[in-house]
């Protein structure tokens, strides 16, 4: 049974996605969805990672075995999310996104045992998510050096 964790990061998820789509669905970007993306996107990472992953670790006394393979998910994603956006780099988020979320929403997923793991205290995790402020957006970096960074996450990520 999913619970409020799975539904509000679900949903989130969903949004995120129609954020993408309308970001990439015409021949230009479409500059304000990709930003209110990137920064529903880095929000997203920093309540799973500062709050779920942390409170998992606590309550196990080490982390999930999935965690490993999400957190290295969400550093390829931000990386992604440094560069100038271009269709390209849209595809890529997309196909690791269309990876990536299953992992975390299954019945068995991520959500689901975290969830379980939380218990009673549901309802407290899922404030300490929610009172999270929006990340700070930085500027864009289109140096040669962050595609490279960007093509070593990637590759990396075949390795977990």
């Amino acid at each position: 049974m999913v619970g409020s964790i799975h539904q509000f990061l679900s949903e989130d998820h969903a949004r995120l996605d129609d954020l993408l789509s309308r970001a990439s669905g015409s021949k230009a970007i479409d500059v304000p969805a990709y930003d209110a993306f990137r920064a529903g996107l880095l929000r997203h990472i920093a309540m799973e990672e500062k709050v779920l992953f942390a409170d998992a670790r606590m309550r196990r006394g080490e982390p999930l075995p999935l965690a490993k393979r999400l957190h290295a998910d969400h550093a390829t994603l931000a990386s992604l999310l440094v560069p100038s956006p271009t269709h390209a780099l849209l595809r890529t988020m997309r196909a690791l996104l269309d990876e990536h979320n299953p992992l975390e929403e299954g019945d068995h997923g991520f959500y689901a045992t975290c969830e379980e793991l939380a218990g009673g205290d549901l309802a407290v995790l899922l404030a300490r998510m929610q009172a999270l402020p929006p990340v700070r957006v930085g500027s864009h970096v289109d140096e040669p050096r962050i595609h490279e960074h960007i093509a070593r996450m990637l590759g990396s990520r075949t390795k977990i």
